[in-house]
């Protein structure tokens, strides 16, 4: 690679200002480190006239992304639009056919397109990196393509959404109700001031997963229909209660090989206080590998913001600097398998279920009568009666028992009058 090596930003959201000017602060820092001088020759968003913290240099602004590619030579691109499709999958094609490194933090984008792209960037030689996709500022996926390289990996799970963890975590320390504590987050910057569904609903787990997947077990990325649920329907009454039994509810991110069969998944446990996981709070990530040979791998980060972010967008661009050109996945696109799915019907967990009920003689016999009969049994039960308003809430946890049983059983629920809303699930993890 030539010694000036310029650069393109396209999408100047929270990203892609900190970015910008983290290259602007700290290109005598890059230079010493990789022998590379850059200069920001292109960047591109919608509008010019926002406001922001820095003047936009006119010569290098380009509404139209796709202009950069005409008008300047530009050796590395960072997409930070974070698009799944649109103009984010095309800007990122285009760069690769041009033969242009990409660098990226968008996981909606490599959990859907990755393979393609990976292909791409192999048959042009270049790379396509993108470590800030999952985890912030962790180097999680570096540290499994190389660091962990040689290592027979059949686990890897954790939390992979700040946002959501900061949620929880929040929940429980200021015993405020989910809306609030959304607000603060909201205010942060932790979570989108708009629309944070994709948080929310555990899609951005979802699709880190999936990248964790292709990248531990040197897969092609799955399209398999999985268990993805999120945190909208967590209500403060189950964190308090979860807290009396010595439990913590977190949002997890699954992946693993059972019986030569992929399992991925995202939903919330209750996990032990005692435990690591239960104790990595507010918007930290944690991501845990088990393999062969070495055992338990545990990495843990900020993985909400752009600080994280851009420190690992950084990573990248030294990475491709230093003139390391990297099969994307760790492994070329030829040699990358698919596996078959495990059947989600067989997950086996015990279940905390939480019913709000009308206070009336018989209604716990019936519940429990239906859990018995599709062979879910009873490990404890927890009454609290609202005499007030003639309710009560039960809780019960159960022993292990499939996820068809549990599926099953609770449709049943639904249809009964004197049980006021549909039962709230929560798995317990190990």
């Amino acid at each position: 690679m030539k010694n000036l090596v310029n650069i393109a930003i396209i999408g100047l959201g929270q990203i892609g200002i900190y970015l910008y000017n983290e290259l602007r602060s700290k290109k005598k820092e890059i230079e010493r480190k990789t022998g590379k001088k850059i200069n920001i020759a292109a960047i591109s968003a919608r509008n010019r006239n926002k406001k922001r913290r820095f003047q936009i240099q006119k010569n290098i602004f380009f509404k139209k992304p796709i202009q950069i590619f005409r008008d300047k030579k530009i050796d590395v691109l960072f997409e930070c639009i974070g698009q799944s499709d649109g103009i984010s999958k095309k800007i990122v094609e285009t760069a690769l056919k041009n033969k242009i490194h990409v660098i990226t933090p968008n996981k909606a984008l490599i959990a859907k397109h990755g393979d393609r792209l990976a292909k791409l960037a192999e048959k042009n030689n270049v790379n396509l990196e993108f470590e800030a996709s999952v985890a912030g500022g962790i180097p999680i996926l570096r540290t499994i393509k190389e660091g962990l390289a040689t290592n027979k990996i059949d686990k890897v799970y954790g939390i992979l959404n700040g946002t959501t963890n900061y949620i929880l975590s929040e929940m429980e320390n200021s015993n405020e109700n989910f809306n609030k504590v959304l607000q603060k987050a909201q205010q942060l910057g932790y979570a989108e001031p708009g629309n944070p569904k994709l948080d929310l609903n555990g899609f951005d787990a979802f699709a880190k997963v999936r990248i964790l997947s292709a990248l531990s077990f040197n897969t092609k990325i799955s399209k398999h229909k999985c268990i993805m649920q999120g945190i909208e329907n967590i209500d403060l009454k189950d964190i308090k209660i979860a807290g009396q039994l010595g439990l913590r509810v977190k949002l997890l991110g699954i992946s693993q090989i059972i019986n030569n069969r992929l399992f991925e998944t995202v939903h919330p446990c209750l996990v032990s206080k005692n435990t690591y996981i239960g104790n990595v709070n507010g918007v930290m990530n944690a991501v845990i590998i088990e393999g062969k040979p070495i055992g338990e791998s545990v990495l843990q980060g900020e993985g909400a913001g752009p600080g994280p972010t851009s420190s690992s967008l950084l990573s990248d661009l030294l990475s491709i600097l230093r003139g390391n050109i990297k099969y994307p996945f760790g492994l070329s696109s030829k040699k990358r398998k698919s596996l078959k799915s495990f059947n989600n019907d067989n997950y086996t967990n015990s279940l905390y279920l939480r019913f709000e009920v009308n206070d009336k003689q018989g209604v716990l016999s019936l519940i429990t009568n239906r859990l018995a009969k599709y062979k879910i049994s009873v490990k404890r039960i927890i009454q609290t009666p609202d005499k007030k308003n003639k309710k009560a809430t039960i809780v019960i946890i159960t022993h292990k028992t499939s996820e068809k049983n549990a599926s099953n059983c609770l449709t049943i629920f639904r249809k009964n009058k004197n049980i006021l809303r549909a039962p709230t699930l929560i798995r317990l993890y190990n």
